[in-house]
């Protein structure tokens, strides 16, 4: 084999690789929940504040005694700080709960005061407050959570 053969092959192969992983950030940047930049958590910190803190608590804190059903029979709004349970789902799941609200998600008839909000906000403002939620976070559950998202990603490949 030439050398010229040999040079060609091995630009060939290595332009293959550059492609690949550029389709894998790619990938990788369009199913997550958004980018985190500052811009985008202050975006979405305002779109909680006006959307969700009247419910979520304006601390992220969440309805007091969050895990006992109202008189209702429903759930009070959970916390979405690290004493929640909002960093044990993944990006995908976070993203359907807040768009179709949790009724929509789980089905089977259950019932929840949580709207969804995709009539309200558009699919990248529910990014932006999903991002400005995972900012607060500590990196323990942010790895978790990034883990969590990895995985669904990987699954619905």
């Amino acid at each position: 084999m030439s050398r010229t053969a040999i040079l060609f092959s091995g630009l060939g192969i290595a332009a293959a690789v550059v492609g690949l992983a550029v389709a894998w950030l790619w990938l990788a940047a369009s199913t997550s929940i958004g980018d985190d930049s500052a811009a985008t958590i202050a975006v979405g910190k305002t779109l909680y504040a006006d959307r969700c803190a009247s419910c979520h608590g304006a601390n992220l804190e969440g309805h007091p005694d969050w895990k006992s059903p109202l008189p209702s029979g429903r759930l009070p709004a959970p916390p979405h700080n690290a004493s929640g349970h909002t960093w044990h789902h993944p990006d995908g799941v976070l993203f359907r709960i807040t768009r179709e609200g949790p009724a929509g998600v789980v089905g089977g008839g259950y019932q929840s005061d949580m709207p969804g909000f995709g009539n309200v906000m558009s699919d990248e403002e529910i990014r932006a407050v999903l991002t400005f939620i995972k900012s607060t976070w500590p990196e323990r559950e942010r790895q978790y959570q990034a883990e969590m998202s990895r995985w669904e990603r990987e699954a619905n490949q």
